[in-house]
């Protein structure tokens, strides 16, 4: 077995660490040179985050200590991620997220990580685990009219403004994950929080604001009125929320 874990450890230098330990207030990243990770030990201090690449597929657990609002935050990825824990201590306010990542102008909206968690011996106050989808991107912002032109003192009247464009839709928010607990017989099912709810539609895009009229003018021959601003845009529609995910409770 030693053989086997040095061989890893040259390939992946996390993949048989003995203790993995985050600071208070700080972040750190596990390698993403290997899908399997294998911890001996596992401690994050209070306020700490502890990040599991996309690629990191399952880890193995022997202890996990989490500190005060410590965190362990999964990367979204297409594969589930299978979390084993043989003893866990969670400190209040500790959390398990594996949120979807909010849409951009560029990018849809991803869904919370699919998680399969098994602990077999849970001390905590509460067992939170956040796996909502990411909300949707927001709708484009309609262009604005142009502004009419101005009058002449020898010819014509002044130019109307140009309507604004309307704003275009939100995007629809991401599904939550599929959550699959495995827990303790004696661990109370109140103090068990699991979030899979879809990610929230992106906001409207609002309307393009009307161009202004062109300005009227006092010439010696005659006064040129000014010309009628333009309309604004329409605004576009909220973007749907994301399906829930589910979440399935399996006792030890």
């Amino acid at each position: 077995m030693r053989k086997l874990c040095l061989l890893a450890a040259l390939i992946s230098p996390l993949a048989c660490a003995q203790v993995v330990s985050v600071e208070t207030n700080s972040l750190m990243r596990l390698p993403n040179t290997a899908s399997t990770l294998q911890l001996e030990r596992l401690e994050v201090a209070d306020y700490g985050t502890l990040l599991i690449p996309s690629n990191v597929t399952e880890v193995t657990v022997g202890e996990l200590h989490l500190g005060r609002d410590a965190r362990i935050a999964i990367v979204p990825g297409e594969q589930a991620l299978a979390l084993k824990v043989s003893r866990a201590e969670l400190a209040e306010g500790s959390q398990i997220t594996a949120r979807g990542a909010p849409g951009t102008y560029l990018k849809a909206a991803r869904s919370g990580r699919n998680l399969d968690l098994q602990i077999k011996v849970l001390n905590a106050p509460q067992l939170s685990v956040d796996a909502r989808g990411g909300a949707g991107a927001p709708g484009f912002v309609g262009l604005d009219g142009a502004n009419g032109q101005a009058p002449g003192c020898t010819w014509g009247q002044a130019g109307r403004g140009a309507d604004g464009s309307n704003g275009s839709d939100g995007q629809p928010g991401a599904p939550g994950a599929l959550v699959r607990l495995e827990v303790p017989r004696d661990y109370p099912t109140e103090q068990i929080k699991v979030e899979v709810a879809g990610g929230v539609g992106g906001a409207a895009g609002p309307g393009g604001k009307p161009g202004a009229g062109g300005k009227a003018k006092g010439c010696v021959v005659y006064k040129a009125d000014g010309g009628k601003s333009g309309r604004p845009g329409v605004d576009g529609q909220p973007g749907p929320a994301g399906v829930a995910g589910s979440v399935t409770i399996q006792r030890l």
